[in-house]
């Protein structure tokens, strides 16, 4: 008996950690842990890691990978069911949810033959809420609620907003759910410095817009909205910035503005939760910047992931033999 517990193999955890597109990253570093011999035995995931952590807990990866690899930014768009109150934010992520309970099934996360866990947020008490139990996309829906992008969801008689706020690489929830060896994925290592990088305003495809010309196409995300909503913000801003403000092209607009305050606060949290309570091996993938929903670089990112495993390989094969 003490030879069979001695030679047991260590409950392996995987913490998923939040990043908006970044996230497809994940998939990679799933699939390259695969290849070394390597299944975890328990996920936790936040925001965007919920999502990856929840298709895979379901069994459901190459399913995912496959549309992911096929899915261009318009189309993902198209799953983005704009608010157009625009109370609590610009999407109300049903359609999203909805399709992924039509292609990965709609499950209980107690009935799940792998342990998962997402992270979300109260919005009323800014407590950190785990949900281990119950509709798992109900679960996936509040951790991704963005504040300002998506809006928040009532779970449990509680409204809830994304769970990357509180914990952006939920090493804690993954410890709780019986790991023994944590493998976390920081997607928001080096995001404040690659958000402080200078722009080129030289690119040649500009557009005009509000009255000016020459403004670039990265200063206007708009192609995530859908048509009838993108022409009821241009009109508005085109009529306030004509009559009254003097357009300032250098400024950032508003989803840089809020995009970029949410990374600068993940990145500090992350820095801090990681030092407190430590996973065993630390992936950080190398990303180029990645827009809010740049699907088409699905491939990029995967890769991504892949290497950022085999940078650790040695690391991971000693904690997990």
């Amino acid at each position: 008996m003490e030879s069979q517990a001695f030679e047991r193999k260590k409950k392996i955890g995987l913490a998923l950690g939040s990043g908006s597109a970044r996230g497809i990253t994940h998939v990679g570093v799933i699939r390259e842990l695969e290849a070394m011999g390597i299944r975890p035995d328990v996920v936790a995931g936040t925001s965007a890691g919920a999502i990856v952590g929840a298709v895979y807990a379901c069994g459901r990866l190459d399913w995912f990978e496959n549309w992911l690899l096929k899915l261009k930014r318009r189309e993902m768009a198209g799953y983005l069911d704009t608010s157009y109150t625009l109370r609590g934010g610009l999407f109300k992520g049903r359609e999203l949810i909805e399709f992924f309970k039509q292609h990965v099934g709609d499950h209980n996360i107690e009935d799940l033959a792998l342990p998962f866990g997402a992270v979300s947020t109260s919005l009323e008490s800014g407590d950190e809420i785990w949900l281990t139990k119950g509709p798992l996309w109900d679960a996936v829906r509040v951790s991704i609620a963005l504040p300002g992008l998506f809006t928040p969801a009532k779970l449990q008689d509680e409204w809830m907003v994304d769970g990357g706020l509180v914990n952006p690489v939920p090493v804690s929830l993954c410890r709780a759910l019986g790991a023994e060896v944590i493998i976390a994925v920081n997607l928001n290592h080096d995001i404040v410095e690659r958000d402080n990088q200078p722009r080129s305003h030289e690119s040649p495809e500009t557009i005009e817009r509000f009255g000016q010309k020459n403004i670039p196409l990265e200063k206007l995300p708009l192609d995530m909205l859908s048509p009838r909503l993108q022409q009821l913000l241009e009109n508005t801003a085109s009529t306030i910035m004509t009559q009254y403000i003097k357009p300032v092209i250098d400024a950032p607009n508003l989803l840089e503005v809020v995009t970029g305050a949410i990374h600068i606060m993940q990145d500090r949290i992350t820095r801090t939760r990681l030092q407190a309570d430590r996973p065993d091996v630390v992936l950080m993938p190398q990303l180029e910047d990645f827009s809010l929903i740049e699907t088409e670089r699905s491939k990029e990112a995967i890769e991504a992931g892949r290497q950022a495993v085999r940078d650790m390989a040695d690391s991971i094969r000693l904690l997990a033999g």
